[in-house]
């Protein structure tokens, strides 16, 4: 699918993105890093196109960004209404008439948006599972019950017809729903074990990043437990009580202790040798629609464990 930056034929969505950042880096990392949903190649699309401005004047895929510079994206609606299947392999945990357990690899996006159309979860499941999709979320979204980012690996359950969809979804909107997390964050964590029962809603300024705020939020609470202290670092499993956008990353970042890798709410610094938020779907337990309860657990990807391993020789 191409990506058209019509004005006179699509509408376009408008971003502005406030830089902050401790040095220079180019423009095009600097998008794919703190907009959701948008790969590298996207964004080079994007410049290409002309729809990616700094500080009010056009700019180049190198062009630099530095503290304070304002990006202005105009992202195109995309130029058809449905997903289209793609033959791309999944790593599937189980599967019957109802619904499937997919084990995410990270940096596969979940479903398609304004300048990632293609490579998404749901262009898989599509190839997959044909017209076998529940319709509730829409054609853009068939089937998908619940997020995770792009760069968090990890479990994610897919309905495959309506009835399944909302038995599903009410059990994620009583917190019946079981969703266990592995990550490691930065800093040594003081306590064994913690709840953060803080509110998160849209950035005031940032507009496309979450915080902890009493404006215009929803409840969130994530409990964590910690499996291994290291120099610099605390390897944690924490468990979802509510479901927020990016609450894991926005929880740890409040305590003062962001998801390594995490550059939208960590440090901007890459880790020598690590690309991407070090943050895996480890555990879902829920109750199937014929009345089973039902727990499914992946391994940690290789990443996690090279990156553990790496910690461990510190």
């Amino acid at each position: 699918m191409t990506l058209k930056a019509e004005k006179s034929v699509n509408k376009l969505q408008n971003i502005d993105v406030l830089v902050n950042c401790s040095e220079p880096v180019r423009i095009d990392k600097y998008i794919a890093e703190n907009v959701e949903d948008l790969t590298r190649n996207a964004v080079i699309n994007l410049i290409n196109s002309g729809c990616v401005m700094k500080n009010g004047k056009s700019v180049g895929k190198s062009d630099k960004v530095v503290n304070g510079d304002v990006i202005s994206l105009s992202l195109p609606d995309p130029v058809c209404d449905d997903a289209q299947p793609e033959n791309i392999p999944l790593d599937i945990v189980y599967e019957d008439d109802d619904l499937l357990v997919v084990n995410k690899p990270k940096g596969m996006v979940v479903h398609p948006a304004p300048g990632n159309y293609t490579g998404t979860l749901v262009n898989a499941l599509l190839y997959h599972c044909g017209d076998s999709l529940s319709g509730i979320n829409g054609v853009i979204r068939p089937g998908i019950v619940h997020r995770i980012d792009k760069d968090t690996s990890g479990l994610l359950i897919v309905a495959k017809n309506d009835a399944s969809h909302n038995f599903l979804a009410e059990q994620i909107k009583v917190h019946s729903f079981k969703r266990e997390y592995e990550a490691v964050v930065c800093g040594k964590m003081k306590d064994d074990s913690g709840t953060v029962d803080a509110p998160i809603g849209r950035h005031p300024v940032k507009r496309k990043q979450m915080a902890v705020t009493d404006k215009n939020s929803k409840p969130a609470v994530t409990h964590y437990e910690v499996l291994h202290r290291f120099d610099n670092y605390t390897h944690l499993r924490l468990r979802l009580e509510t479901g927020r956008t990016h609450q894991i990353r926005v929880h740890m970042a409040h305590l003062g202790r962001p998801v390594a890798g995490d550059p939208v709410y960590g440090s901007t610094k890459p880790i020598s040798g690590f690309e991407g938020q070090c943050l895996h779907a480890k555990t879902i337990g829920f109750v199937h629609p014929k009345g089973e309860y039902m727990e499914f657990s992946s391994e940690l990807p290789q990443y996690f464990k090279d990156f553990l391993e790496k910690l461990s020789r510190m």
